[in-house]
């Protein structure tokens, strides 16, 4: 798992994005339309933020903020963290754990070319290791 690389997962994502100046109404229900937790932000191309549902949960609703007349650019994360898609997976969980962040920018130059979430990285090891304890209770039954 530590050495697939970003580029690997990102490889035949739809990048979403939205510009800073978009309502947060707009990009929750683009959030929910695509059952993504996270937008980047760009503005001219290039990366400037993070939107995701923790900033629409913590930073809009429990401040009591209008989400038709809040501007996304008010409250993303600017600057996020973010990775190449040459780098290791394990570099990734290692950015998102140390930060306590779930979604991860992924960038070549300052574009946004995917976005690597807890969930991707952590998936088809999950389901391998799910595979190999049901394999073992097998196992186990047979043997009584």
């Amino acid at each position: 798992m530590p050495n697939r690389q970003i580029r690997e997962i990102v490889r035949n994502q739809r990048v979403f994005t939205v510009e800073p100046t978009a309502s947060v109404r707009t990009a929750a229900h683009m959030m929910r339309e695509y059952r993504i937790g996270a937008l980047m932000v760009v503005e001219a191309g290039r990366l400037t933020g993070i939107f995701t549902e923790r900033d629409a949960l913590f930073r809009v609703l429990a401040a009591g903020l209008d989400p038709d007349r809040t501007m996304v650019g008010e409250v993303m994360t600017d600057d996020p963290a973010t990775i190449e898609p040459e780098r290791p997976i394990g570099h990734a969980l290692h950015l998102m754990h140390d930060g306590g962040f779930r979604h991860l920018p992924v960038v070549s130059k300052g574009r946004p070319v995917g976005m690597v979430s807890i969930r991707d990285a952590v998936g088809p090891e999950l389901t391998r290791f799910e595979q190999e304890v049901h394999d073992k209770e097998a196992i186990a039954e047979i043997l009584g």
